[in-house]
């Protein structure tokens, strides 16, 4: 399993943490992969799969079985998610993240002013199921399903809002016809629909120029403004790796466990004393 990078992940697996037995996670770490996970699916707000379990003379089980598990959120009622969606389409900050497929970093807030939440609070958000013989909750396989939801999030965390009863696609759908919501769909919509004029060539071409008279060499060599004799340098980026950072610690293209600002920090550095040293 690949390490858990975006924070509403790893919030998804320490809400997890708070109630279930450290020792049974670890080993639900294992059943969180494709090797394990036959297959799965989103449906309705819960999670079920299909996942390989282990010969077990123990429990009577001689050959490899296959486990039904689901894990699903408590749902959110429709007039709960009508005040949500009042409270994020008058804020412009998360209905314009929201409707580039963005999540918004305090997203937490609008559901605590309502007493709910997006992310899982306690063991009463879980509802999970298994029919492997195991009679704790959760077992390995409920805990490898979950940590493979964890990883998925990574990837889209819109299916949070689909686990709380709402899909991405009713979510995007609902912001779009609150007034602000209207107003920067439409905004999008008219700046995807500009056309770009063509050009002949992507290179900028030279243009020649008709001299009005004789050039002389101190014409051609000298200018009738004086450079500066001294050449003031750049200030220090108060923010080093400004533009880096706008991009989040770890973009699409980055694989890293490290975050990609951090290591630009430190290119930018050694680039600065060479700098200095020359």
């Amino acid at each position: 399993m690949q390490a858990i990078r975006t924070w509403w992940g790893q919030r998804f697996i320490a809400a997890l943490e708070q109630f279930t037995d450290t020792a049974r996670l670890a080993r639900g770490r294992s059943y969180a992969n494709d090797n394990r996970i036959k297959s799965w699916a989103l449906k309705n707000g819960t999670l079920s799969a299909k996942i390989r379990g282990n010969k077990n003379p123990y429990f009577g089980v001689y050959k490899e079985p296959t486990y039904e598990t689901a894990i699903s959120l408590k749902s959110i009622s429709a007039t709960d998610w009508a005040l949500l969606i009042h409270h994020l389409g008058s804020r412009a900050g998360y209905i314009s993240r929201l409707l580039l497929n963005e999540m918004p970093d305090h997203i937490e807030r609008p559901f605590k002013s309502l007493d709910l939440h997006l992310l899982p609070h306690s063991a009463k958000d879980f509802k999970t199921s298994c029919s492997c013989p195991d009679y704790e909750n959760p077992c390995k396989h409920i805990a490898g399903l979950c940590y493979f939801l964890s990883s998925k999030l990574d990837e889209n965390p819109f299916l949070l809002f689909e686990l709380r009863g709402l899909s991405p696609e009713q979510l995007l759908e609902k912001l779009r016809q609150t007034p602000l919501g209207a107003a920067l769909a439409l905004a999008r919509e008219k700046g995807q629909a500009a056309t770009l004029d063509p050009v002949e060539s992507y290179f900028t071409r030279p243009r020649a120029t008709i001299q009005s008279g004789p050039c002389s060499l101190d014409t051609y060599w000298q200018s009738p403004k004086r450079l500066p004799e001294t050449i003031v340098s750049s200030a220090q980026a108060t923010v080093p790796a400004l533009l880096i950072k706008k991009g989040g610690d770890f973009p699409a293209f980055w694989k890293e466990p490290q975050p990609l600002p951090t290591i630009m920090e430190e290119v930018y550095g050694a680039i600065r004393k060479k700098v200095k040293a020359w």
